[in-house]
């Protein structure tokens, strides 16, 4: 603990039985010694290692182990969506009996799915069990710990969207608490009676309120039901995942400004050893990355078509390149359309096909008719392959290769 924070965390290990009559069994555990680094936060488009400590105890490569393995989520909307995402990029999971947690991918044969619980694929990870995973970034984060063994390959699946925020009753002392800050200048808190919070996320919760400032906080570990837990008087302040924040409305408890601990999302992880050591780790990294990659961006592009009079290609070019919203991906596709005229074939229209955000669709339509389009079609995209996908050359500088 850095010399400056006099005052001490305490870590509670909280377990509940299953029966109705439920009783909790409080246990004091030492608090981690403070860390280092931290978790860095992963940028939009790069392959990003998470640094900090490393695991404490890894066990070493297996090296006789000849397919890639990859973790998936076993349960859940998070199971599911993994799933629907990568039947999108043609990587349909075979399962050939759902009480089994092995399945394959068909189109990749030296690859081995694992169904496993979140947290475990993390762990895995680092034991080297698993060569690649798919998760949520909280679970990276909370479950890695800053180890420099995880690589975040890809860091925005676009599904398991949330925020690991930090969340205080309405009412009572907390009514006219808006801010961390506020909440930081409280002075009820003291090494005597510490602000208590209870997590599911005690490494990331911990680190977070010690950045803050925060020298008296008393930590309980609970899994499920949190928000129950200030009303009935066993803790001041909640640390979970949100994401519409109904249920904490609904439980009288509010997000403070300045309170969120990080934002998730789905993400792609590999272990480092994994990619350096293990015979088509990287070949099988590679081909996920080019798969997901092409059709992330596809869902978020249109291609529309229509048919423009000219004298040339170069005239209609002119045209359309003078609109912001449909220059395309590098620039319109301009082709003649040919037709059969006093029994010669001429051209009077041109084909334009140029691909805009789905955000922009209305306003591309407009500025094609404003410049003499007609015959407007749209169609979805499946794929966009770039020459090369900036997170594989992020991956491979973050490897040294």
């Amino acid at each position: 603990m850095p010399a400056m924070l006099t005052a001490q965390f305490t870590v509670l290990s909280l377990s509940q039985s299953p029966s109705p009559q439920a009783s909790f069994r409080l246990g004091l555990l030492p608090l981690p010694a403070a860390r280092a680094r931290s978790v860095a936060p992963v940028a939009a488009a790069s392959a990003t290692a998470v640094s900090a400590k490393p695991a404490a105890a890894s066990s070493p490569l297996v090296a006789d182990r000849k397919v890639v393995r990859i973790g998936l989520p076993s349960k859940g909307r998070m199971a599911e969506q993994t799933l629907n995402l990568l039947k999108s990029c043609q990587l349909s999971v075979r399962q050939l009996n759902p009480r089994q947690y092995t399945a394959d991918i068909p189109l990749i044969p030296n690859l081995e799915v694992w169904f496993q619980r979140p947290k475990d694929i993390v762990r895995k990870l680092q034991s080297g069990d698993l060569d690649l995973g798919i998760v949520g970034f909280d679970i990276v984060s909370e479950y890695g710990e800053g180890t420099e063994d995880l690589v975040v390959v890809h860091d925005a699946l676009d599904f398991g969207h949330c925020r690991l925020s930090l969340a205080v009753p309405k009412e009572g002392i907390f009514e006219n608490i808006i801010t961390l800050e506020d909440l930081l200048k409280m002075p009820e808190w003291t090494e005597e009676r510490p602000l208590r919070v209870v997590t599911g996320f005690g490494y990331l919760g911990d680190k977070f309120l010690r950045e803050k400032g925060f020298k008296h906080v008393h930590f309980l570990s609970a899994d499920g039901a949190l928000e129950s837990y200030p009303p009935m008087g066993m803790a001041d302040a909640i640390v979970d995942l949100v994401s519409s924040g109904t249920t904490l409305r609904e439980n009288n408890l509010k997000e403070i400004d300045g309170g969120v601990v990080l934002e998730s999302q789905a993400t792609l992880v590999a272990s480092r050893k994994s990619l350096h050591k293990r015979k088509g780790v990287l070949e099988v990294t590679h081909e996920l990355l080019e798969r997901l990659e092409a059709h992330l961006r596809a869902t978020a592009e249109l291609m529309v078509t229509a048919n423009m009079r000219g004298n040339s290609a170069e005239e209609v070019a002119e045209r359309v390149l003078s609109q912001t919203s449909i220059c395309g991906l590098q620039g319109p596709t301009i082709s003649p359309v040919y037709c059969r005229r006093d029994g010669k074939v001429d051209v009077e229209y041109y084909a334009i096909n140029v691909v805009v955000p789905q955000k922009l669709l209305y306003k591309s339509i407009q500025q094609l008719r404003s410049v003499g389009g007609s015959g407007v079609l749209v169609t979805k995209l499946t794929y966009i392959f770039d020459e090369e996908t900036p997170r594989w050359r992020n991956l491979l500088s973050e490897l040294g290769l």
